[in-house]
């Protein structure tokens, strides 16, 4: 006979049952993997939306960095091995996925209307958080006289003098090409869409070619380069600038005439089994409070329009959408690169290797 007090009995039997009844609770606890690039960015994403909205739902988000081959998604969706919930993805990837059918399409009727976003960060399966800036910078302590200020100003050596870096790549060399010579940035893709128009941007590119000391390839190169003294300008994605500048210190500055705007944006793989957190993490990300907020950690823009009044003065100057940094600027066309990037790199790798 168990002599134990009926009161000590019964507490240990309530304890008991409070922990089975909790225990499903706990494992329920919705989780969610949201997948991105690594260094600078992910961190501001960390800080602008995973930590606030795991802090505001009670969901348990753990994170993942990719290389942007669309293998790796394709593959999990063909064998239904999805691992990833949300992925930051570039133009070309949403594309590519809506047409082969790799990413869920986005419900814009819960994200409060296309109309909400600026031109071209609405796509049919991914919707986007920032706009980027592919721009050129320059050392300034390398032109205590003033340095360049236009797009034709890369090109000439003469007055600017010293070694160039460029990107090795058609997408945005080929455009810069063309607004150096002349090309306003508006029409840049009824230049390029033409043969005559891409000879002609090849033809600018001979010009430079012997004072281009660099081709780089990854993002971290160009303010490495212009902080070796190995190169005097180049071009660059501006918030590897703007942390440069910031965090380091670098004597460098950013050069707004003529940029491509692009984006990067949220995408949900087909069969993604947290679908509703899913959808929900992305509807938060595109509240204007919410959004705003990522510019305080890495100078990319928003894409609502109701964002970029809640952003402070001092920080959008150094947003790449910023109004004063657009008189001259393009947004970078995804379905023209989608169409004609393969042969357009094809002549152009074979340009670099003559």
């Amino acid at each position: 006979m168990n002599r134990k007090p009926f009161a000590v009995r019964a507490a240990a039997f309530a304890a008991l049952l409070s922990s089975v009844l909790a225990a499903p609770f706990a494992s329920a606890q919705s989780t969610l993997t949201v997948t991105s690039w690594g260094g600078a960015y992910t961190k501001s994403q960390e800080k602008a939306y995973m930590e606030p909205f795991a802090k505001s739902t009670g969901t348990k988000v753990l994170q993942d960095e990719w290389d942007g081959s669309p293998a790796k998604i394709k593959g999990m969706v063909e064998t239904k091995q999805v691992t990833w919930d949300v992925v930051d993805v570039e133009p070309s990837h949403a594309l590519q996925g809506c047409d082969e059918g790799w990413l869920e399409k986005v419900d814009y009727a819960k994200l409060g209307g296309k109309d909400k976003f600026i031109e071209g960060a609405a796509m049919e399966c991914a919707v986007a958080t920032i706009v980027f800036g592919t721009i050129y910078a320059y050392n300034a302590d390398k032109f205590p006289k003033g340095g360049p200020q236009t797009m034709a100003d890369l090109w000439d050596v003469k007055k600017f003098p010293g070694p160039r870096a460029l990107r090795k790549s058609p997408k945005t060399t080929l455009e810069f090409a063309l607004i150096a010579d002349g090309v306003p940035a508006k029409d840049v893709y009824k230049v390029l869409g033409t043969k005559a128009g891409v000879d002609r941007a090849f033809k600018k590119l001979d010009e430079l070619r012997p004072s281009v000391k660099v081709w780089w390839t990854a993002g971290a190169q160009p303010p490495q380069l212009l902080a070796d003294g190995e190169v005097v300008m180049t071009t660059a994605w501006n918030g590897r600038i703007y942390d440069a500048v910031k965090n380091s210190g670098k004597p460098f500055k950013i050069v707004w005439d003529g940029q491509g705007l692009d984006f990067n944006l949220w995408a949900i793989p087909k069969g993604s089994k947290n679908l509703a957190t899913a959808q929900q993490f992305v509807a938060y990300t595109v509240k204007p409070e919410v959004m705003a907020n990522q510019s305080q950690y890495i100078s990319y823009g928003p894409t609502l329009k109701a964002a970029m009044s809640k952003v402070p003065a001092s920080i959008q100057a150094d947003l790449p959408n910023a109004p004063a940094n657009v008189k001259n600027a393009f947004v970078v066309s995804s379905q023209f690169w989608a169409d004609h990037e393969e042969e357009l790199t094809e002549r152009f790798n074979k340009w670099l290797a003559r």
